[in-house]
Protein backbone atom coordinates (compact mmCIF):
# COMPACT_ATOMS: atom_id res chain seq x y z
CA UNK A 1 0.00 0.00 0.00
CA UNK A 2 1.56 3.02 -1.20
CA UNK A 3 1.04 6.84 -0.99
CA UNK A 4 -0.51 6.25 -4.65
CA UNK A 5 -2.67 3.16 -3.42
CA UNK A 6 -6.07 3.29 -2.18
CA UNK A 7 -6.92 0.19 -1.96
CA UNK A 8 -4.85 -2.11 0.81
CA UNK A 9 -4.59 -5.34 1.56
CA UNK A 10 -7.67 -6.35 3.18
CA UNK A 11 -5.55 -8.14 6.44
CA UNK A 12 -4.30 -4.28 6.75
CA UNK A 13 -7.36 -3.08 6.97
CA UNK A 14 -8.61 -5.65 9.50
CA UNK A 15 -5.87 -4.68 11.76
CA UNK A 16 -6.56 -1.75 11.41
CA UNK A 17 -9.68 -1.68 13.42
CA UNK A 18 -7.08 -2.36 16.16
CA UNK A 19 -4.74 0.16 15.45
CA UNK A 20 -5.92 2.06 18.48
CA UNK A 21 -5.13 -0.15 21.08
CA UNK A 22 -1.76 -1.21 19.73
CA UNK A 23 -0.94 2.46 19.28
CA UNK A 24 -1.39 3.09 23.24
CA UNK A 25 0.46 0.37 24.04
CA UNK A 26 3.50 1.83 21.84
CA UNK A 27 3.33 5.13 23.32
CA UNK A 28 3.22 4.15 26.42
CA UNK A 29 6.36 2.16 25.95
CA UNK A 30 8.04 5.38 24.86
CA UNK A 31 6.93 7.18 27.22
CA UNK A 32 8.99 4.29 29.46
CA UNK A 33 11.92 3.91 27.88
CA UNK A 34 14.49 1.42 29.46
CA UNK A 35 18.00 0.99 28.56
CA UNK A 36 19.99 -1.85 27.63
CA UNK A 37 19.34 -4.90 30.37
CA UNK A 38 17.61 -2.81 32.49
CA UNK A 39 13.60 -3.52 30.43
CA UNK A 40 12.46 -4.63 33.46
CA UNK A 41 9.20 -2.87 33.18
CA UNK A 42 8.76 -3.68 28.80
CA UNK A 43 9.46 -7.17 29.27
CA UNK A 44 6.93 -7.38 31.98
CA UNK A 45 4.20 -5.71 29.88
CA UNK A 46 5.52 -8.62 26.90
CA UNK A 47 4.68 -11.29 29.27
CA UNK A 48 1.56 -10.01 30.75
CA UNK A 49 0.17 -9.26 27.02
CA UNK A 50 1.50 -13.24 25.43
CA UNK A 51 0.08 -14.83 28.35
CA UNK A 52 -3.19 -12.87 28.39
CA UNK A 53 -3.31 -14.43 24.54
CA UNK A 54 -2.84 -17.90 26.12
CA UNK A 55 0.82 -17.78 24.57
CA UNK A 56 3.24 -19.67 26.77
CA UNK A 57 6.08 -17.65 27.89
CA UNK A 58 9.37 -17.74 29.13
CA UNK A 59 11.01 -14.74 30.82
CA UNK A 60 15.15 -14.10 31.47
CA UNK A 61 16.59 -15.21 28.76
CA UNK A 62 19.84 -12.87 27.94
CA UNK A 63 19.37 -11.56 31.56
CA UNK A 64 16.27 -9.84 30.41
CA UNK A 65 14.75 -11.07 27.27
CA UNK A 66 11.41 -12.87 26.53
CA UNK A 67 9.93 -15.55 24.03
CA UNK A 68 6.63 -16.39 23.67
CA UNK A 69 5.72 -20.13 22.31
CA UNK A 70 2.42 -20.27 20.09
CA UNK A 71 1.80 -23.77 18.38
CA UNK A 72 -1.06 -24.55 16.24
CA UNK A 73 -2.20 -27.99 14.00
CA UNK A 74 0.66 -30.91 14.22
CA UNK A 75 3.39 -29.71 12.27
CA UNK A 76 6.65 -30.05 13.19
CA UNK A 77 7.63 -26.73 11.62
CA UNK A 78 9.04 -23.71 13.34
CA UNK A 79 9.92 -20.38 12.93
CA UNK A 80 11.45 -17.20 14.74
CA UNK A 81 10.36 -13.58 15.27
CA UNK A 82 12.28 -10.82 16.80
CA UNK A 83 11.81 -7.75 18.14
CA UNK A 84 14.15 -5.38 20.33
CA UNK A 85 13.33 -3.90 23.62
CA UNK A 86 16.10 -1.39 24.35
CA UNK A 87 16.26 2.90 24.60
CA UNK A 88 19.27 4.71 23.76
CA UNK A 89 20.46 6.61 26.75
CA UNK A 90 20.03 10.34 24.93
CA UNK A 91 17.86 13.23 26.15
CA UNK A 92 14.33 13.45 24.16
CA UNK A 93 13.45 16.88 22.76
CA UNK A 94 9.67 16.49 21.54
CA UNK A 95 7.21 17.91 23.49
CA UNK A 96 4.12 15.66 22.73
CA UNK A 97 2.37 13.56 25.60
CA UNK A 98 3.74 10.29 24.84
CA UNK A 99 6.97 11.45 25.09
CA UNK A 100 10.02 9.92 27.66
CA UNK A 101 9.38 10.54 31.31
CA UNK A 102 13.12 10.13 31.67
CA UNK A 103 15.85 12.90 31.23
CA UNK A 104 18.82 10.70 29.33
CA UNK A 105 16.65 7.52 28.35
CA UNK A 106 14.80 8.10 25.09
CA UNK A 107 13.19 5.51 22.58
CA UNK A 108 15.01 7.03 19.47
CA UNK A 109 15.66 4.22 16.86
CA UNK A 110 11.77 2.85 17.33
CA UNK A 111 12.41 -0.11 19.28
CA UNK A 112 8.96 1.09 21.26
CA UNK A 113 7.36 0.10 17.60
CA UNK A 114 9.35 -2.78 16.59
CA UNK A 115 8.08 -3.96 20.48
CA UNK A 116 4.46 -3.23 19.73
CA UNK A 117 3.79 -4.24 16.33
CA UNK A 118 5.16 -7.93 17.24
CA UNK A 119 3.46 -7.87 20.08
CA UNK A 120 0.31 -6.71 18.47
CA UNK A 121 0.63 -10.03 15.91
CA UNK A 122 1.27 -12.44 18.48
CA UNK A 123 -2.09 -11.58 19.65
CA UNK A 124 -3.79 -11.50 16.56
CA UNK A 125 -1.98 -15.23 15.64
CA UNK A 126 -3.20 -16.65 18.65
CA UNK A 127 -6.60 -15.35 17.90
CA UNK A 128 -6.86 -16.79 14.47
CA UNK A 129 -4.34 -19.35 14.34
CA UNK A 130 -4.32 -19.88 10.39
CA UNK A 131 -1.10 -21.71 10.62
CA UNK A 132 0.19 -25.21 11.26
CA UNK A 133 3.17 -25.39 13.52
CA UNK A 134 5.36 -23.26 15.78
CA UNK A 135 6.40 -19.95 15.95
CA UNK A 136 8.61 -18.46 18.72
CA UNK A 137 8.15 -14.39 19.59
CA UNK A 138 11.52 -13.31 20.22
CA UNK A 139 11.87 -9.99 22.62
CA UNK A 140 15.70 -9.41 23.05
CA UNK A 141 17.19 -6.69 25.28
CA UNK A 142 20.03 -4.75 24.76
CA UNK A 143 20.69 -4.35 20.86
CA UNK A 144 22.30 -0.66 21.01
CA UNK A 145 25.82 -1.92 21.54
CA UNK A 146 25.38 -4.58 24.15
CA UNK A 147 24.96 -7.35 22.35
CA UNK A 148 21.56 -8.73 23.12
CA UNK A 149 21.04 -11.20 20.57
CA UNK A 150 24.53 -12.78 21.34
CA UNK A 151 23.16 -12.85 25.28
CA UNK A 152 20.04 -14.63 24.08
CA UNK A 153 21.87 -17.47 21.99
CA UNK A 154 24.63 -18.03 24.96
CA UNK A 155 21.77 -18.81 27.04
CA UNK A 156 20.44 -21.24 24.67
CA UNK A 157 17.84 -19.22 22.52
CA UNK A 158 17.86 -21.85 19.66
CA UNK A 159 18.47 -24.90 21.81
CA UNK A 160 15.59 -23.84 23.75
CA UNK A 161 13.05 -23.15 20.85
CA UNK A 162 14.17 -24.46 18.09
CA UNK A 163 13.83 -22.70 14.82
CA UNK A 164 14.21 -23.56 10.96
CA UNK A 165 14.50 -19.41 10.29
CA UNK A 166 14.49 -16.33 11.92
CA UNK A 167 13.32 -13.06 10.77
CA UNK A 168 13.68 -9.52 11.94
CA UNK A 169 12.69 -5.47 10.90
CA UNK A 170 13.52 -2.15 11.55
CA UNK A 171 11.73 1.08 10.94
CA UNK A 172 13.30 3.25 8.47
CA UNK A 173 12.92 6.48 8.17
CA UNK A 174 13.30 7.97 4.57
CA UNK A 175 11.50 4.99 3.33
CA UNK A 176 7.75 5.95 2.60
CA UNK A 177 5.18 4.22 4.32
CA UNK A 178 3.83 1.11 2.32
CA UNK A 179 7.22 0.46 1.29
CA UNK A 180 9.69 -1.90 2.46
CA UNK A 181 13.05 -2.93 1.46
CA UNK A 182 14.80 -6.70 1.14
CA UNK A 183 18.29 -7.22 0.73
CA UNK A 184 19.57 -10.45 -0.78
CA UNK A 185 22.98 -10.43 1.26
CA UNK A 186 24.33 -7.52 2.90
CA UNK A 187 21.74 -5.63 4.46
CA UNK A 188 23.99 -3.84 6.86
CA UNK A 189 27.52 -3.79 8.24
CA UNK A 190 29.92 -5.11 10.73
CA UNK A 191 31.21 -2.20 13.78
CA UNK A 192 34.61 -2.64 14.90
CA UNK A 193 36.03 -0.59 17.85
CA UNK A 194 39.28 0.70 16.77
CA UNK A 195 42.27 2.38 19.10
CA UNK A 196 45.73 3.46 18.47
CA UNK A 197 48.18 4.14 21.26
CA UNK A 198 51.07 6.43 19.96
CA UNK A 199 53.66 6.72 22.38
CA UNK A 200 56.53 9.33 21.48
CA UNK A 201 59.29 11.62 23.43
CA UNK A 202 57.57 15.15 25.12
CA UNK A 203 59.56 17.78 24.53
CA UNK A 204 59.37 21.83 24.74
CA UNK A 205 57.06 23.07 22.22
CA UNK A 206 60.01 25.25 20.92
CA UNK A 207 62.63 22.17 21.22
CA UNK A 208 60.46 19.56 19.33
CA UNK A 209 63.96 18.50 17.90
CA UNK A 210 65.03 16.87 21.44
CA UNK A 211 61.39 14.76 21.08
CA UNK A 212 59.27 12.59 19.12
CA UNK A 213 56.21 14.12 18.42
CA UNK A 214 53.00 11.86 18.74
CA UNK A 215 50.70 14.31 17.46
CA UNK A 216 52.70 14.19 14.26
CA UNK A 217 52.44 10.96 13.96
CA UNK A 218 48.48 11.12 14.84
CA UNK A 219 47.80 13.33 12.30
CA UNK A 220 49.88 11.01 9.48
CA UNK A 221 48.21 8.16 10.62
CA UNK A 222 44.79 9.44 10.40
CA UNK A 223 45.00 10.39 6.82
CA UNK A 224 47.12 7.05 6.10
CA UNK A 225 44.13 4.81 7.20
CA UNK A 226 42.30 6.44 4.34
CA UNK A 227 44.22 4.37 2.10
CA UNK A 228 43.36 1.48 3.54
CA UNK A 229 39.97 1.31 1.87
CA UNK A 230 41.19 3.02 -1.71
CA UNK A 231 43.92 0.74 -2.28
CA UNK A 232 43.42 -2.10 -0.40
CA UNK A 233 40.07 -2.81 -0.96
CA UNK A 234 38.63 -4.39 -4.05
CA UNK A 235 36.59 -1.07 -5.75
CA UNK A 236 33.44 -3.39 -5.98
CA UNK A 237 33.25 -4.50 -1.95
CA UNK A 238 32.50 -1.59 0.62
CA UNK A 239 34.48 -0.34 3.77
CA UNK A 240 34.69 2.48 5.96
CA UNK A 241 37.25 3.12 8.35
CA UNK A 242 36.35 5.98 10.62
CA UNK A 243 38.77 8.04 12.92
CA UNK A 244 36.45 9.90 15.56
CA UNK A 245 39.14 10.73 18.41
CA UNK A 246 42.28 12.51 18.89
CA UNK A 247 43.58 12.77 21.99
CA UNK A 248 46.68 14.71 23.07
CA UNK A 249 48.34 16.98 25.20
CA UNK A 250 47.68 19.11 28.23
CA UNK A 251 49.29 22.53 27.46
CA UNK A 252 50.23 25.02 24.84
CA UNK A 253 53.90 24.63 24.70
CA UNK A 254 54.48 21.02 25.55
CA UNK A 255 54.76 18.04 22.88
CA UNK A 256 52.90 15.63 24.53
CA UNK A 257 54.28 11.79 25.50
CA UNK A 258 51.54 9.86 24.32
CA UNK A 259 48.45 10.53 21.12
CA UNK A 260 45.16 8.28 21.76
CA UNK A 261 43.06 7.78 18.33
CA UNK A 262 40.16 6.23 18.39
CA UNK A 263 37.17 5.49 15.75
CA UNK A 264 35.39 2.64 13.83
CA UNK A 265 35.61 0.42 11.04
CA UNK A 266 32.72 -1.28 9.59
CA UNK A 267 32.29 -4.02 6.31
CA UNK A 268 29.96 -6.45 5.07
CA UNK A 269 32.01 -9.13 4.13
CA UNK A 270 34.41 -11.03 6.87
CA UNK A 271 37.08 -11.06 4.00
CA UNK A 272 36.95 -7.27 3.56
CA UNK A 273 36.65 -7.13 7.76
CA UNK A 274 39.77 -8.98 8.00
CA UNK A 275 41.52 -6.31 5.57
CA UNK A 276 40.83 -4.02 7.25
CA UNK A 277 41.96 -5.11 10.82
CA UNK A 278 45.16 -6.33 9.11
CA UNK A 279 45.69 -3.17 7.09
CA UNK A 280 45.41 -0.78 10.20
CA UNK A 281 47.88 -2.81 12.13
CA UNK A 282 50.30 -2.55 9.04
CA UNK A 283 49.82 1.50 8.21
CA UNK A 284 49.63 2.24 12.44
CA UNK A 285 53.03 0.73 13.30
CA UNK A 286 54.32 1.48 9.56
CA UNK A 287 53.51 5.43 9.80
CA UNK A 288 54.49 5.29 13.59
CA UNK A 289 58.05 3.83 12.56
CA UNK A 290 58.72 6.49 10.22
CA UNK A 291 58.09 9.02 13.04
CA UNK A 292 60.46 7.29 15.40
CA UNK A 293 57.88 6.81 17.60
CA UNK A 294 55.44 3.69 18.49
CA UNK A 295 52.02 2.70 17.90
CA UNK A 296 49.60 -0.41 20.31
CA UNK A 297 46.78 -0.90 17.96
CA UNK A 298 43.68 -2.44 19.86
CA UNK A 299 41.14 -3.43 17.30
CA UNK A 300 37.91 -5.14 19.00
CA UNK A 301 35.18 -6.70 17.17
CA UNK A 302 31.72 -5.86 17.64
CA UNK A 303 28.59 -6.90 15.48
CA UNK A 304 29.43 -8.96 12.63
CA UNK A 305 27.63 -8.05 9.03
CA UNK A 306 24.14 -8.78 9.01
CA UNK A 307 23.13 -10.72 5.74
CA UNK A 308 20.21 -12.28 4.66
CA UNK A 309 19.87 -15.35 3.18
CA UNK A 310 18.92 -15.54 -0.17
CA UNK A 311 15.80 -17.84 -0.14
CA UNK A 312 14.26 -16.57 3.32
CA UNK A 313 15.11 -12.99 1.61
CA UNK A 314 13.29 -14.37 -1.24
CA UNK A 315 10.42 -15.32 0.69
CA UNK A 316 9.83 -11.93 2.42
CA UNK A 317 9.80 -10.10 -0.89
CA UNK A 318 7.18 -12.09 -1.72
CA UNK A 319 5.09 -11.75 1.31
CA UNK A 320 5.47 -7.64 1.14
CA UNK A 321 4.44 -7.72 -2.50
CA UNK A 322 1.20 -9.76 -1.56
CA UNK A 323 0.76 -6.65 1.04
CA UNK A 324 1.94 -3.61 -0.40
CA UNK A 325 1.60 -4.77 -4.35
CA UNK A 326 4.95 -5.48 -6.60
CA UNK A 327 6.59 -1.22 -7.11
CA UNK A 328 6.11 -1.13 -2.98
CA UNK A 329 9.32 -3.69 -2.25
CA UNK A 330 12.44 -2.47 -2.88
CA UNK A 331 15.23 -4.74 -3.88
CA UNK A 332 17.15 -1.87 -4.75
CA UNK A 333 17.58 -0.14 -2.02
CA UNK A 334 21.14 0.12 -0.29
CA UNK A 335 22.52 -1.29 2.66
CA UNK A 336 23.10 0.53 5.30
CA UNK A 337 27.09 1.19 6.93
CA UNK A 338 25.54 0.85 10.36
CA UNK A 339 25.22 -2.13 12.49
CA UNK A 340 22.52 -4.42 14.12
CA UNK A 341 22.99 -7.74 16.55
CA UNK A 342 19.71 -9.48 14.57
CA UNK A 343 23.33 -10.30 12.75
CA UNK A 344 24.62 -13.27 15.68
CA UNK A 345 20.95 -14.59 14.99
CA UNK A 346 21.98 -15.25 10.88
CA UNK A 347 25.08 -16.40 11.77
CA UNK A 348 23.04 -19.37 13.55
CA UNK A 349 19.89 -19.26 11.45
CA UNK A 350 19.34 -18.60 8.01
CA UNK A 351 16.74 -15.57 7.77
CA UNK A 352 15.83 -12.27 6.56
CA UNK A 353 16.17 -8.78 8.10
CA UNK A 354 13.93 -6.21 6.36
CA UNK A 355 13.45 -2.33 6.80
CA UNK A 356 9.61 -1.12 7.22
CA UNK A 357 9.12 2.49 5.66
CA UNK A 358 8.80 4.95 8.50
CA UNK A 359 8.22 7.93 6.32
CA UNK A 360 9.91 11.51 6.23
CA UNK A 361 13.51 11.50 5.90
CA UNK A 362 16.55 13.56 7.06
CA UNK A 363 14.88 16.82 6.81
CA UNK A 364 11.85 16.15 7.79
CA UNK A 365 10.48 16.92 11.42
CA UNK A 366 13.31 19.00 12.00
CA UNK A 367 11.54 21.42 13.89
CA UNK A 368 11.50 21.14 18.35
CA UNK A 369 7.87 19.20 19.23
CA UNK A 370 7.63 17.20 16.00
CA UNK A 371 4.33 15.67 16.90
CA UNK A 372 3.65 13.09 13.72
CA UNK A 373 6.15 10.47 13.87
CA UNK A 374 8.54 9.20 10.57
CA UNK A 375 9.91 12.83 10.35
CA UNK A 376 13.61 12.42 11.77
CA UNK A 377 16.09 10.12 11.57
CA UNK A 378 16.96 7.24 14.03
CA UNK A 379 18.88 8.58 16.64
CA UNK A 380 17.80 11.76 16.47
CA UNK A 381 16.57 13.63 19.68
CA UNK A 382 13.19 14.37 17.92
CA UNK A 383 12.72 11.13 16.16
CA UNK A 384 9.51 9.59 17.14
CA UNK A 385 8.15 6.38 15.59
CA UNK A 386 5.49 6.25 12.85
CA UNK A 387 1.86 4.91 14.25
CA UNK A 388 0.90 4.68 10.97
CA UNK A 389 3.15 1.85 9.88
CA UNK A 390 1.92 -0.46 12.95
CA UNK A 391 -1.07 -2.31 10.84
CA UNK A 392 1.62 -2.44 8.16
CA UNK A 393 4.10 -3.97 10.69
CA UNK A 394 1.48 -6.56 12.23
CA UNK A 395 0.00 -7.63 8.85
CA UNK A 396 3.91 -8.72 7.34
CA UNK A 397 4.17 -10.96 10.73
CA UNK A 398 1.09 -12.31 10.86
CA UNK A 399 1.74 -13.09 6.77
CA UNK A 400 5.14 -13.98 7.17
CA UNK A 401 3.83 -16.82 9.46
CA UNK A 402 1.12 -17.90 8.00
CA UNK A 403 2.76 -18.47 4.65
CA UNK A 404 6.00 -20.10 6.19
CA UNK A 405 3.90 -22.00 8.54
CA UNK A 406 1.15 -23.18 6.14
CA UNK A 407 -1.30 -25.93 6.51
CA UNK A 408 -0.59 -29.04 3.73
Amino acid sequence: MSSTDSSPHPLVEALGERHARWTSIRRDLHAHPELAYEETRTAAIVARTLRASGIEVHEGIGRTGVVGVLRAGHSKATIGLRADMDALPMTEQNTFAHRSTHTGRMHGCGHDGHTAMLLAAAEYLAATRCFDGTVNFIFQPAEEGRGGAAAMIADGLFERFPMQSVFGLHNWPGLPVGEMAVHDGPAMASSDEIEIVIEGRGAHAAMPHLGADPVLAGSAIVQALQSIVSRTVSPVDCGVVSITQFHAGEAYNVIPQSATLRGTARAFSPEVRDQLEAGIRRVAEGVAAAHGVTAAVSYRRGYPPTVNSPAEAAFCAAVGRELLGDACVRTDYPPSMGAEDFAYMLECKPGCYIWLGNGGGPDAGSRPGHEEGGGCMLHNPRYDFNDAVIPLGVAYWTRLVERFLQPE
